[in-house]
């Protein structure tokens, strides 16, 4: 490691900075653990050029665990709703319990391994401790590996696109880098529920009056911006609804009927294209790399339905977008849900890709998006059975697909250089979920999906394949004239 790399790491370590208060948002992804249907983790599968030692895996860990505090912090909730919950040093962390090592049987393929994954993503946290494991699998024969690294962490942690950031604490760029000595340990704290409730009883009449003082404030503003410019924040209010039913209303189309289903079973499929090739078959029919990706989706899903006989012309599609700013603390969830009629049956692949380009620009313009922000303190309150009542009578959306931007050259961690990565996200009462992490040149695709939607897995794995060479077979297309504005803020979780 360069004296700059140093001084830029060391950087890095010190701004990073963890509220302990936990945000709504976070909380309800966190209460999620407590149904198997709503469980909501991240999981990244790392393949290595070589098989790293466990001692330095462990200790790139655990020097992770003292910068990112979330790490190293479990939630503490009150036993009444008196006061958020909190992120608290955990005082009998142990990062062995974290960080565990495992072999695959022979012939260690990449499929053996995303079978491996797949029970530890549907396993429950134990919320008594901090919400991350990780682990280590040797005996890989394939795809230039000969182990990987597989993490799970709870989506209240971080989502998507907070998640890359967080994880320059965990990589390096050259294999032997030498960040210095261990950050000084966090200083552990034991505090209960009860503590939790106990302080926030002490403090209620100082946050009663302050929260009486700011609503008074705030609402006299308001009066005299409606006073000073009536006109404007009537039809500034007509327009905020009208959003709100668009994006919180009836789905934009009808469900497809063959994914209907849903069940707690999972299952993980993968696959790889060159970036720069994206790229221009992107261009050459007037979209963005993330329209291309959609398009490449529809496509696959389109080739389903109707090799199972059941041709359709559109399903509901949401996209998370990030609003991450330069701002924010780290970690966390900073996003809003945009969500279109993804036209499957639309069989020119330029064509959809228009089409597409079309909605998503209107979707993530829309006032209402980030209204989740505004009603996640109510919702984060309610009782488990009516939340899950209210996520039930919600679920009108067959796909979710999010697209989060990698490193520029593939990383290393522990000295083992990250030969690929394949990215799975939670699957919330929709059929599947779809990730495309561009990394080191090379897009990687990774769909978690629902069994009891998507029965026939081998032919969903060609049709996926299938719409990607659709796409990709773009670049050789004469070029339509590019679109005027990019898509660079839809990228998520």
């Amino acid at each position: 490691m360069t004296e700059g790399d140093a001084v830029a790491t060391e950087a890095l370590e010190h701004a990073l900075v963890f509220p302990r208060e936990m945000e709504p948002i976070d909380y309800l992804l966190f209460r999620g653990e407590q149904d198997a249907r709503s469980r909501a983790a991240l999981l990244s599968i790392n393949l290595l050029d070589i098989v790293p030692e466990f001692e330095r895996v462990l200790a790139a860990y655990e020097r992770a665990s003292r910068v990112l505090l979330r790490f190293r912090q479990h939630v503490v909730v009150p036993p009444l709703p008196v006061a958020p919950p909190q992120w608290i040093i955990d005082p009998d962390f142990d990062i062995s319990f974290h960080v565990r090592r495992s072999r695959l049987p022979e012939p260690g393929t990449i499929r053996q391994l995303l079978d491996f994954a797949q029970p530890i993503y549907a396993a429950p946290f134990d919320t008594a401790r901090p919400l991350w494991e990780a682990h280590l699998v040797e005996g890989l024969t394939e795809g230039g590996a000969r182990a990987a690294l597989v993490l799970k962490t709870n989506h209240a942690l971080s989502d998507g696109v907070g998640g890359m950031e967080l994880a320059r604490q965990l990589y390096d760029f050259e294999r032997d880098a030498d960040r210095g000595p261990l950050p000084p340990l966090p200083v552990p704290e034991d505090v209960s529920p009860a503590d939790l409730m106990r302080r926030a009883v002490r403090r209620a009449p100082v946050t009663l009056v302050g929260g009486a003082v700011r609503r008074v404030r705030g609402a006299a503003g308001a009066g005299a911006r409606t006073v000073r410019h009536p006109g404007r924040a009537v039809g500034d209010a007509r327009r905020m609804l009208a959003s709100a039913r668009r994006m919180f209303g009836p789905p934009p189309t009808a469900p497809s009927p063959l994914l209907r289903r849903r069940s707690l079973g999972r299952r993980f499929e993968w696959l790889e294209f060159p970036l720069d090739r994206f790229r221009r078959a992107a261009k050459g029919a007037g979209g963005s790399v993330n329209d291309a990706y959609l398009a490449a989706l529809c496509g696959a899903l389109r080739r389903y339905h109707d090799a199972l006989g059941v041709p359709i012309d559109a399903l509901p599609l949401a996209m998370p977008v990030n609003l991450r700013t330069d701002d924010d603390p780290a970690g966390g969830n900073r996003f809003a849900g945009a969500r279109i009629a993804a036209p499957i049956g639309e069989p020119d692949p330029a064509r959809r890709i228009l089409l597409i380009r079309e909605q998503v620009l209107t979707a993530v313009a829309e006032p209402a998006m980030t209204a989740l922000s505004a009603v996640a303190p109510v919702m984060a309150r309610l009782p488990m059975p009516l939340l899950n009542a209210i996520a039930s009578s919600a679920l009108t959306t067959d796909v979710q697909a999010s697209n989060v931007p990698g490193f520029p050259e593939p990383p290393y961690i522990a000295g083992a250089r990250v030969v690929k990565t394949l990215p799975f996200g939670p699957v919330p009462g929709v059929a599947m979920m779809v990730v495309m992490l561009s990394e080191g040149g090379i897009c990687y695709l990774g769909v978690n999906y629902d069994t009891a939607s998507v029965t026939d897995r081998d032919l969903f794995a060609r049709c996926l394949r299938d719409g990607v060479d659709e796409v990709l077979a773009l670049e050789h297309e004469p070029a339509h004239p590019p679109a005027p504005v990019g898509l660079g803020s839809v990228v998520t979780d």
